[in-house]
């Protein structure tokens, strides 16, 4: 394992810990989408289907563990703990205009065609349009406290720092996956004109990020 693979790790879980602490110290999970935190949690399950059945190592076994206990912990947390604190009126994103072209190109475009490959394809391309939900609700409120843009800055922290992992990987052992690739570059763009907001606004001290208004 490169330290740029290890690094993205650390900066996935710091995203997902950043997310939870937010929820539980405030007691509130205002300003975060349910709807993005459900398709985070459909990725881990589908890619992670092979947890009782393959073994790759004691740190990838322990990972996917947290990161699926994370994740439905958070989607706890959100439609359960704290529903009543929860912005439905805001997080409105039509998921379905994610999951039908997620699951065509799954179908088309795989390895192998079979069932454990078809899923882990399908949390490849969720994973990469899963955060549009939240973003969506960034837009249409026209702001998102620090707390929040901090995990989504690690969150895209994590994908940038897997580009880097994939270079490395392909220049030190001729390895290139093509779909986790231009997944991850896909979902990196995403994040693109929020690091420059996070930068420019949340990093010089403002409690909230407010997004310019169009003209």
């Amino acid at each position: 394992m490169n330290v740029f693979r290890l690094a993205g790790d650390v900066s996935h879980l710091a995203a997902i810990i950043i997310l939870l602490l937010k929820i539980w110290r405030s007691r509130s999970c205002a300003g975060i989408s349910g709807k993005s935190q459900v398709l985070f949690a459909l990725v881990f399950t589908t890619r992670y289907l092979d947890l009782f059945t393959a073994f790759i190592s004691a740190y990838n076994t322990v990972m996917k563990v947290v990161f699926l206990a994370m994740s439905y912990a958070t989607v706890y947390l959100i439609y359960m703990r704290f529903r009543n604190s929860y912005d439905s009126e805001n997080d409105t994103f039509r998921v379905e205009f994610l999951l039908v072209p997620v699951i065509g190109l799954s179908f088309l475009e795989n390895y192998v065609f079979t069932p454990m490959e078809v899923l882990w394809t399908f949390s490849i391309f969720l994973e990469a349009v899963a955060i549009m939900p939240q973003l969506f609700m960034i837009t249409k409120t026209g702001e998102a406290e620090s707390i929040t843009t901090h995990y989504l800055f690690f969150l895209g922290l994590y994908r940038a720092l897997y580009i880097a992992n994939w270079v490395w990987r392909y220049h030190t052992e001729g390895f290139f996956d093509q779909i986790a690739v231009v997944s991850g570059v896909v979902q990196t763009i995403f994040y693109c004109d929020f690091f420059y907001l996070y930068v420019t606004r949340v990093l010089r001290g403002k409690a909230k990020m407010s997004l310019p208004m169009p003209i």
